[in-house]
């Protein structure tokens, strides 16, 4: 601001003009004084401008940091919504991946139990089949072995 330093300047020379004896006056040359607060007369005007520029400037400067801060904090806003929104999404993934893998387990599980219970009814109605076989196998040998006894006591009485 150029007004401003031709102020001060104006200024410094009052406060070093020298002072009239007895009195508050003092001695400035008139026509350096007149001309310098010309120059400062002329020069407001441009300077005032300025600094009208300068605010307006501001403003719009200000009004778009306003603008870019509301557009970052909406952006935010969604990114973490969209991140609650995954974190929901993966938790109700694990929690049905939990559900499928226990409900494989109890699947696999009566499956099991009912090829064990199937095998075990088989290998019952084996049992029964090879314990009627055996009782008939030891009738048989018991027949064959009383046949034989019969044999031995009929060449005896022969004899």
């Amino acid at each position: 601001m150029e007004s401003l330093e031709k102020l001060q300047l104006a200024i410094s020379m009052v406060e070093e003009a020298r002072s009239v004896p007895l009195s508050a006056s003092c001695v400035v040359h008139r026509g350096e004084l007149l001309g310098m607060l010309d120059e400062v007369r002329l020069s407001l005007p441009s300077d005032l401008d300025a600094a009208a520029k300068v605010l307006t400037d501001r403003d719009v400067i200000i009004e778009e940091g306003r603008a870019s801060a509301e557009q970052l904090i909406a952006m935010a806003r969604e990114e973490a919504a969209r991140l609650v929104e995954q974190t929901e999404v993966v938790i109700a993934a694990r929690t049905e991946s939990e559900r499928i893998l226990s409900q494989a387990h109890q699947t696999a599980q009566e499956q099991r139990d009912e090829v064990d219970s199937y095998i075990d009814s088989r290998l019952a109605t084996l049992e029964v089949i090879l314990t009627k076989t055996m009782d008939a196998v030891v009738k048989g040998r018991e027949r064959i072995a009383g046949a034989s006894e019969k044999d031995v006591l009929s060449t005896l009485a022969d004899e």
